[in-house]
């Protein structure tokens, strides 16, 4: 049987460059492939020693370091199950998550210990351990356990378990394989031409898919040097752009760079790429960004289910909306309400297939069988459109469809318009219940400090550039939209918060 272990990827480069710079911390401390490699080894020999198996789940609540890291590196070489938990989840969402993957191991950090043994207890009766524990038992098997077999993977066997945001409903497992980690690595890497000249400036989250996989699979699978940063500082960043090539943000970062007077054309000077995800960059920001600093932003689409689906071309046209085209190996189509593709410039369901996509929900079969089509392609929840050129455009999810007085109208059409207001940041569009119509198209605004506006202008502008169905009938201002470790609105909440 060939072994198909995710870590393979990256112990290939630790035997062809073992005294290669993997990790750069931001204190200047350095590790090297081949000592990267012994740190993941020490880790996973000490997972082993507590009594997990191949197939064990461990579901790790750790705020972002190195260690962290190797955990999850760990994981994938001993075969083990890893499950990200994100560091702001409570005790009522915990409790679902450890109930609903059973693991058999949890690290959180030390002050959580005592709270989260108690909820083990009542649920599972899973171990608890610190990082600081599981890192002593690391150091306990330096020397003679600084090698480690690397678990032979089948293609389909499971890497990682890594629940949906939750933002539309109950949070779901996505079940990711190691062929799925591998495919994408390498469809990644080809695309976005990383070699081991890149050093990526790592400043996400690492719960979510854009840092634990994107980020970390791109450097550490072709020689580049993670730079790394335990969480995004606007001013740290800026001040490192200088000394990297490659830097994965969220909108958001984008945004606070822009606020940085040192942030210039001359800082970004060895930079080759900035990549955006996770999140709708509005274009506005992608035009200011490409003033201040002579780079075109390249947007990317992407989810827990699938890893990344398409990307902005790194050689080409890097259109502002669009998410680019399908990635090498992976097929997307556009469909109607019979799976059928639409032709180009209609919206639709965004369906994809390739190797890629997850096995499916973990303990839902039903819900997996739901969202595979009759032919096999997984239905994304996202509605698009590709323009004439084949570029992809996300229009909105189809969850957040609303039908008012009988017509479909999709919120970020609407978006979009209210967006390029005077004195508007950004908006969310979203639908709620109207005796009349059904639904009421409802809009939530952030406008700047001073600006003159309110629902009576706002409609009044709206209606001179949308059909009448589409202009809300509410307007509400806000000082900012919800949302989640990752910059997604949390529609929801608008929903629950003005659905009266």
């Amino acid at each position: 049987m060939n072994n198909s272990n995710m870590y393979l990827e990256i112990s290939g480069v630790v035997e062809a460059h073992p005294d290669r710079i993997a990790l750069r911390a931001g204190n200047g401390d350095e590790l090297s492939y081949g000592e990267l490699d012994a740190e993941v080894a020490r880790y996973a020999n000490a997972l082993c020693e507590t009594g997990l198996r191949r197939g064990d789940r461990v579901a790790v609540q750790l705020r972002k370091s190195i260690p962290s890291l190797f955990v999850y590196l760990a994981c994938l070489r001993a075969g083990l199950v890893y499950l990200p938990l994100n560091t702001a989840y409570r005790s009522a969402e915990l409790d679902y998550f450890l109930r609903d993957a059973e693991p058999g191991l949890i690290l959180v950090e030390p002050e959580q210990r005592t709270a989260m043994e108690d909820l083990a207890k009542a649920t599972i009766g899973a171990t608890v351990m610190t990082q600081e524990e599981v890192t002593g038992l690391a150091q306990r098997a330096a020397g003679s356990h600084e090698q480690f077999p690397t678990a032979t993977s089948g293609p389909d066997d499971l890497a990682v378990i890594i629940y949906t945001s939750g933002t539309t409903g109950r949070s779901k497992g996505a079940m990711v394989t190691h062929d799925n980690l591998v495919s994408n690595a390498r469809a990644l890497t080809q695309q976005w031409k990383f070699t081991g000249d890149d050093v990526l400036l790592h400043a996400l989250p690492i719960f979510h898919v854009h840092g634990l996989f994107v980020a970390n699979h791109c450097a550490l699978t072709t020689g580049a040097c993670l730079l790394w940063h335990d969480r995004f500082d606007a001013s740290d960043v800026a001040r490192d752009i200088k000394r990297s090539t490659v830097l994965m943000g969220v909108p958001t970062y984008y945004v606070r760079l822009l606020g940085e007077p040192d942030f210039s054309r001359e800082a970004c000077c060895s930079m080759r790429l900035f990549v955006s995800g996770s999140a709708p960059l509005l274009a506005e920001t992608h035009y200011q960004f490409e003033q201040r600093t002579g780079h075109r932003i390249l947007e990317r689409y992407g989810m827990s289910e699938a890893g990344m689906i398409t990307s902005n071309p790194y050689h080409g046209e890097r259109r502002a909306g669009t998410v680019g085209f399908p990635l090498p190996g992976v097929d997307v189509r556009v469909a109607d309400e019979a799976n059928k593709p639409v032709p180009n410039g209609e919206k639709g369901a965004i369906q994809i297939k390739g190797r890629n996509v997850f096995s499916g929900y973990w303990r839902m079969p039903e819900k997996t069988r739901e969202e595979f089509t009759p032919d096999g392609w997984f239905r994304t929840g996202d509605i698009g459109l590709f323009d004439a050129d084949g570029y992809l455009s996300i229009v909105g999810r189809e969850k957040d469809l609303i039908i008012t007085g009988g017509y479909n109208v999709y919120p970020k059409e609407i978006e979009q318009v209210i967006d390029e207001l005077p004195g508007v940041i950004e908006s969310a569009v979203i639908g709620v219940p109207d005796a009349d119509f059904g639904e009421a198209v409802t809009a939530v605004v952030v406008a700047t400090a001073g600006a003159q506006i309110d629902q009576a202008t706002t409609i009044s502008a709206l209606k001179t550039k949308l059909a009448g169905y589409k202009v809300p009938k509410h307007v509400h201002i806000v000082e900012a939209l919800p949302r989640n470790a990752m910059g997604k609105v949390q529609k929801k909440l608008l929903r629950e918060r003005f659905g009266q």
